[in-house]
């Protein structure tokens, strides 16, 4: 199944099971040619499926009321950047009326946005928040990598009473996988190990698991094996996985499509630091997003995103065995 084919199931599948589900947004494809297919759900139901303006302020409030007065909404925010119009909602309001309210009230919604460089989105369609995301207790985070993980981790996100930020990527969209027909709710918190290794660890969600692997099939034929551990959630992390990993493997290599400063990347270095450090032969290394806005210019996204060969080197780097040797 393409990803974005697990994309429209995920969502099928939670306005079937549940009267209380409704969809807002039209985006969540992105302006790809598969985002037609998220007209069929309008098609199948059309008393809970809207598309609203694009004034992601005024809907997402209008779903946290609805998720409030007791609907179960999933709010598409069509890309990352397009969030920053509705922090006050998601960050202030979404995230925090559970405890304000002494948890007499619950927020139970799904916010989905596309994440990240996707060619020419510019600096203004090509954020990735997730750290800003994770800084605001009250969120829980999903950032699946393929067709299963996803419907997975949105049905436990549909039925999750907290706020949940499902985190996409559009160059996921042409990627396969396998679904098996009777899919199962993904317990958060629960990670994934993509590819067993000895030599290194690589930390990496969403679209950078892809890159890893491809990086780590080219280190297998260097002599180098790459373990590659998949969180599948940010909030609630997997830290136990993380630890066991660099534990055997005795270094890391964080991967993340963040900015490099206060990103992803850093909570997980941090917390390999503080946690692992006796485990540790080499430092941490991060491979990330620059720390400038990200250009339009094709070979100038390249040269500030996190790419397969930035990894290849950060991983050869580690592990003290360079191409050729």
């Amino acid at each position: 199944m393409l990803y974005a084919e697990a994309v429209v199931e995920a969502l099928r599948r939670s306005v079937q099971g549940d009267e209380r589900v409704h969809l807002i947004g039209q985006y969540f494809l992105g302006l790809t040619p598969h985002r037609t297919m998220v007209g069929d759900l309008y098609r199948q139901y059309p008393d809970r499926v809207y598309f609203p303006p694009i004034a992601e302020l005024g809907y997402v409030g209008a779903a946290i009321g609805a998720a409030i007065a007791g609907l179960r909404p999933i709010v598409d925010c069509a890309t990352a950047s397009f969030t920053f119009q509705a922090f006050a909602q998601i960050l202030n309001e979404a995230a925090n009326i559970h405890y304000m309210s002494g948890g007499q009230t619950s927020v139970p919604m799904v916010i989905h946005y596309n994440h990240g460089v996707r060619g020419g989105g510019a600096a203004q369609h090509s954020h990735s928040p997730q750290a800003m995301m994770w800084n605001t207790p009250g969120l829980e985070i999903i950032t699946p990598s393929n067709p299963a993980d996803l419907i997975g981790l949105v049905l436990t996100a549909v039925a999750s009473d907290n706020p949940t930020i499902w985190v996409d990527h559009v160059r996921l969209f042409d990627t396969e996988g396998e679904v098996p027909e009777d899919i199962e709710p993904i317990p958060f918190g629960r990670g994934s190990i993509r590819r067993e290794g000895t030599d290194l660890t690589v930390f990496a969600s969403s679209w950078m698991v892809h890159r890893s692997l491809e990086a780590a099939q080219i280190l297998a034929t260097e002599g180098i094996s790459v373990e590659i551990v998949d969180p599948r959630t940010l909030v609630p992390l997997d830290e136990e996985m993380i630890l066991r990993s660099v534990a055997k493997t005795g270094r890391l290599l964080v991967v993340d499509e963040c900015h490099l400063r206060c990103g992803v990347g850093s909570e997980i270095a941090a917390t390999v630091a503080e946690h692992a450090h006796g485990d540790l032969v080499a430092p941490i290394r991060r491979v990330a997003t620059l720390d400038v806005p990200v250009p339009f210019s094709p070979p100038l996204e390249e040269y500030v995103e996190p790419t397969t060969a930035k990894i290849l080197d950060a991983a050869r780097s580690l592990t003290g065995i360079q191409s050729g040797d």
